[in-house]
């Protein structure tokens, strides 16, 4: 075999252990082959591509296009650059200094193949390939539709390398496997959602509302983008229904009691349109009246909306009409007067209610960091610088969990068990467990911040000892001074005590049954 490969390309010079004198024979038969092709269309087309993804920059372009809208786009975008940084690093800085290896020569293939100016570095392993399929595989982790597009660029790019002549296949190849590995990699700081909604159990006993018949709909006008109203598009969705808009200075959940107690009886449910903090307190009428919700996303960030799986206004006519609804829990934290002995203003207990977090200490500045960067960032790069800043500036609070003191740095509790566990709460696989996740960073620990930020970088927080995470039904916290807490990312109440727990009944959240809808021709809300 040897032999005849020899008299195919007089030039090979075979070294080295079998193995890999296997892979330079092969290399370089494919070069003498590819070297051989008359000049074409192909010629000039990889000539062009291969440059033009020199640094990066073909696909920080491409990246700039995805994340040009809210949505998996930009998830997919912040997740490509992020793999093409770590990919670059090891490809170009790590692996070609360890294992250099001599480019083609530009001397055995024809002048309409070769670029101006070829790379001289190393040629093992090639870092053009290990960028692109970084990119694509990490574009594909977030979105295989936009995933499928990428791919066949990323393909060219890699190809283009080997056809103008300044790589081996093998460097390719390799390359590749560094880009890919690299983006599957990231899952471990930086976890894809493997579904769009999280797990609830379908509620047979809501009506359906044709037109929004019965339901009554609050809006808040200032929730989301500047200058556009929902309620506009409500109307005109739910001829049927009563629509509010807020009134500034009057509390959302006395405004929509109001409106109930006129109703005279008619009502079936209750609808928001609006951001978290909107949604939480028609969310919590609903509870008290035993209504069902309807939710339309209308905020910024539309956490809850998200996890819930409706997306649009759409979604939110399909499943009231449909009279399709899932059980999802609504957890509340009563704040108690005082602490131990102390003197307090008064003796009421207050209770507030939240539909995804809420937190003792330095957490809401956290997620009001987090929500600042992420739309420029994506998720969980956001997530990391503000976890780096707020740990930074943060000061440590006494807090008695169970029956045992911990100086913590925030106290974290998820309306529902968060993914992943043992690392940042993501988002929620159910939505009717009946737990809360209880998290905290522990302040008493020598270089705590430290330990929990290089546990962070290496994807082990929860194997760390500074990190602390239960799943209960209930949890009784003291704190030895009173301290602010924040419902869903806004600080709501001082106290000394606070109860959390998960409501009685979860309440019943219109929703699509995706098996139903899929396939089936829908209207379309211009």
């Amino acid at each position: 075999m040897w032999d005849r490969l020899r008299r195919v390309d007089p030039r090979v010079k075979v070294a080295g252990t079998r193995p890999l004198r296997r892979v330079d024979v092969w290399d370089r038969e494919i070069s003498r082959r590819i070297a051989a092709r008359p000049p074409g269309a192909l010629d000039t087309a990889m000539k062009t591509l291969s440059p033009a993804a020199n640094h990066g920059l073909l696909w920080f372009a491409v990246a700039a296009v995805l994340g040009a809208r809210k949505g998996a786009g930009r998830k997919a975008s912040s997740r490509g650059v992020l793999a093409i940084g770590l990919a670059s690093a090891t490809a170009n800085g790590l692996l070609k200094p360890l294992l250099p290896r001599r480019r083609p020569a530009a001397s055995e293939l024809p002048a309409y193949q070769t670029i101006d100016d070829p790379p001289t570095s190393s040629s093992f392993p090639s870092g053009h390939a290990a960028s692109a399929l970084a990119f694509a595989t990490a574009v594909a982790m977030e979105s295989p539709r936009r995933g499928l597009v990428v791919a066949p660029l990323a393909a060219a790019v890699a190809y283009s390398r080997i056809h103008v002549g300044v790589h081996w296949t093998s460097d390719v190849l390799a390359g590749a496997a560094v880009g890919s590995g690299v983006a599957l990699l990231t899952r471990r700081w930086w976890p894809v959602r493997g579904t769009d909604e999280a797990r609830a159990r379908p509620v047979d006993s809501v009506d359906p509302l044709p037109g929004g018949e019965g339901l009554v709909m609050i809006v808040n006008p200032t929730s989301g983008e500047q200058g556009v109203d929902p309620g506009d598009d409500i109307e005109a969705a739910l001829p049927q229904a009563q629509v509010l808009r807020t009134e500034k200075g009057v509390d959302v959940g006395e405004q929509l009691e109001a409106a109930l107690a006129q109703a005279d009886g008619w009502v079936r449910a209750v609808g928001v349109a609006g951001g978290d903090g909107t949604v939480g307190a028609v969310a919590a009428v609903a509870n008290r009246r035993g209504l069902p919700l309807v939710l339309v996303p209308a905020g910024t960030l539309n956490h809850f909306a998200r996890d819930v799986g409706v997306y649009d206004l759409q979604e939110a006519v399909d499943a009231s009409q449909a009279g399709e609804a899932v059980a999802v829990d609504l957890a509340l934290v009563e704040a108690h007067p005082g602490v131990g002995d102390d003197p307090v203003d008064d003796d009421v207990t207050r209770t507030w209610y939240f539909l995804n977090t809420s937190s003792i200490g330095s957490y809401p500045d956290l997620v009001r960091l987090r929500e600042k960067w992420q739309p420029r960032w994506g998720k969980w790069p956001a997530f990391v610088a503000a976890l780096v800043t707020v740990l930074h500036r943060s000061e440590r609070v006494e807090v008695k969990i169970g029956d045992r003191w911990y100086t913590v740095w925030f106290l974290f509790v998820g309306n529902g068990p968060y993914h992943p566990r043992g690392m940042v709460p993501a988002w929620r696989p159910t939505l009717d467990s009946g737990l809360l996740d209880v998290r905290w960073i522990r302040a008493d620990i020598r270089f705590s911040r430290v330990r929990a930020f290089v546990a962070l970088m290496l994807g082990a927080l929860g194997h760390s000892k500074v990190y602390e995470q239960r799943e209960v039904d209930h949890l009784d916290v003291e704190l030895r001074e009173p301290g602010s807490l924040a419902t869903d990312g806004e600080v709501v109440e001082e106290a000394g005590r606070y109860t959390f727990r998960v409501a009685e009944k979860p309440i019943p959240v219109y929703r699509r049954d995706e098996e139903r809808w899929s396939g089936r021709d829908r209207p379309f809300l211009g």
